[in-house]
């Protein structure tokens, strides 16, 4: 006699039926899988989206900065870049903007009654009024340095500095070298260009009357062409100081913005290892509760072969019980780890992702799961002959 053979459906609802009789125990095994998978999902989407906010904020700064700086002698002296460097790197052609800071060697304080020591790690520099756009930097609150006030003794504080200052207000005094100068604005952060945020920032030709500032550009910031960077920045230390070129040094802050990305995403790779760790205690988990409904089913099991099921129907039964209780745990998994993301993405302002590969991979694991922990206890199901299995009841 021929054992009757069992459609899809019939081996979904038998694998159902065992899920549906013990739904505390189902409920419990599968949330282990879903920590699993949500942890590794979340993982994934909030480096994803941050790795997008990272993107998102290179393109609205722009990439094609360069920053040109003084190197080092053949003594080890620290260099100097000449006064007329800044004036020669904008002839080159396919640089945009040319802007330049000065170190003054003067210090900030709130007032006059502030000891010298109490620099609070603030520098004051000397900047054209071309800076901010070079930079893509910001006003907070006020003004930026202009044709009408980087003449006199006006100032513009970084984030940082205000903050360390705590002052924010427009019109307030600030003593600079000796003197008094005026505060018209704030900046907020630049991440292009995090020297700025801890600096004072006074007018070219300020800095040269008031502070006997010499002229030499510490830093030079240039914009070139999206398609012509790496061509100007070849140039640029020529350019820059025809005659040593060699004591220049050439950066592009966006590299370490990706520097950054890629330290990210080696910490990612550390925490989707974790979610690998939870999500095979999850599996672990599994098979054990396989384990146990095969022990405490033998009766059933006994039946079933009584009335001509086969080993192969006995071992395909709990090998889909097993899947689907992995499935709801992967499933389950996978729409908490995207709402952690999304979330996360939100509380931060970032743009939400969730990569597509993170999710299938999340729930093609679960399946993988779902048959190493339910072929032990199907196998063993299977091995049970009729009178052997009814002789438990």
């Amino acid at each position: 006699m021929r054992a009757a053979r069992l459609r899809p459906a019939d081996v979904v609802r038998l694998g159902g039926t065992g899920l549906r009789t013990r739904p505390l125990r189902v409920f419990l095994s599968a949330l282990g899988i879903a920590i699993g998978v949500a942890a590794m999902i979340a993982v994934v989407g909030i480096s994803g989206s941050g790795q997008a906010e990272v993107d998102r904020r290179l393109d609205a700064l722009g990439t094609n900065l360069l920053r040109v700086a003084p190197g080092e002698t053949l003594s080890g002296d620290a260099a100097e870049l000449p006064p007329e460097s800044v004036a020669m790197i904008r002839r080159v052609p396919p640089v945009r903007q040319v802007a330049a800071t000065g170190a003054t060697g003067a210090r900030v304080y709130r007032n006059d009654r502030i000891s010298l020591g109490r620099t609070g790690s603030l520098d004051v520099l000397a900047a054209g009024s071309g800076l901010l756009p070079a930079v893509g930097g910001h006003v907070r609150r006020g003004r930026w340095l202009d044709g009408a006030t980087e003449d006199y003794p006006a100032v513009v504080l970084g984030a940082t500095a205000a903050q360390r200052l705590d002052v924010y207000t427009p019109g307030i005094r600030l003593w600079i070298g000796g003197r008094w100068f005026s505060l018209i604005g704030v900046l907020d952060p630049v991440p292009l260009a995090p020297e700025l945020d801890s600096a004072a920032l006074v007018g070219w030709p300020a800095a040269g009357t008031y502070l006997r500032f010499d002229g030499h550009p510490s830093t030079v910031y240039v914009r070139a062409e999206d398609s012509q960077v790496a061509a100007v920045r070849a140039v640029l230390a020529a350019t820059a100081h025809p005659a040593k070129p060699g004591e220049v040094r050439i950066s592009r802050p966006s590299d370490a913005l990706a520097a950054r990305e890629a330290t990210e995403s080696a910490l990612t790779g550390l925490l989707l290892g974790l979610g690998g760790v939870a999500l095979l205690v999850g599996g672990v988990g599994v098979g054990n509760t396989m384990v146990i409904s095969v022990l405490e089913r033998r009766p059933e099991i006994g039946l079933r072969r009584a009335l001509g099921a086969t080993r192969g129907q006995i071992r395909t039964q709990f090998v889909t019980e097993s899947l689907l209780l992995t499935l709801i745990g992967g499933l389950g998994g996978t729409v908490l780890g995207t709402l952690i993301t999304a979330g996360y993405a939100v509380s931060r302002d970032w743009p939400t992702v969730v990569p597509v590969w993170a999710s299938a991979a999340g729930v093609g694991s679960t399946l993988v799961i779902g048959v190493i922990a339910g072929l032990y206890p199907a196998v063993r199901a299977s091995r049970l002959s009729p009178t052997e299995a009814l002789a438990g009841t």
